[in-house]
């Protein structure tokens, strides 16, 4: 196979491990998060940040929770790396997580890492059971 001796990153490794049974949310492991440094401090550049691959598990049945997951801010001096955000991202994918408290982690955890003058995160899940869930958090730095 191609695959099979494919090198596998550490940030990869601690994505994975929560695959192949559940876990909660205090076992994502934020040091997945990298960043670079941001070279024009002084523009308020707006990123915006989407992903309709978001799962997790709903903490009651077990069964999946999809989203569309928007992520925005305006950073400081930190720019977060793509890679590892999208091992971050994968890391929920076996977590029993409320949808309320998946927008909430993701931006404490990108808080803390990148120091950002703003920062959303949104999560637009998928219909269950014939409601809709859209949940929103946001983060803006004292002047």
């Amino acid at each position: 196979m191609i695959y099979e001796d494919r090198d596998v990153i550490s940030i990869e490794k601690k994505a994975k491990k929560t695959a192949g049974k559940a876990f909660f949310p205090e076992d994502i492991d934020s040091t997945i998060l990298l960043f670079m440094p941001y070279e024009y401090p002084k523009n308020r550049t707006h990123v915006e940040l989407t992903s309709d691959e978001f799962t997790c598990l709903c903490p009651f049945s077990g069964l999946p929770d999809f989203a569309f997951l928007t992520i925005k801010y305006i950073p400081r001096r930190k720019l977060i790396e793509m890679k590892s955000l999208k091992h971050y991202i994968y890391s929920f994918r076996n977590v029993k997580i409320y949808n309320e408290h998946v927008v909430n982690k993701i931006l404490l955890d990108l808080k803390k890492i990148l120091n950002p003058y703003e920062l959303s995160v949104e999560g637009e899940f998928t219909v269950r059971g014939g409601m809709k869930n859209r949940v929103f958090t946001e983060y803006k730095a004292r002047k």
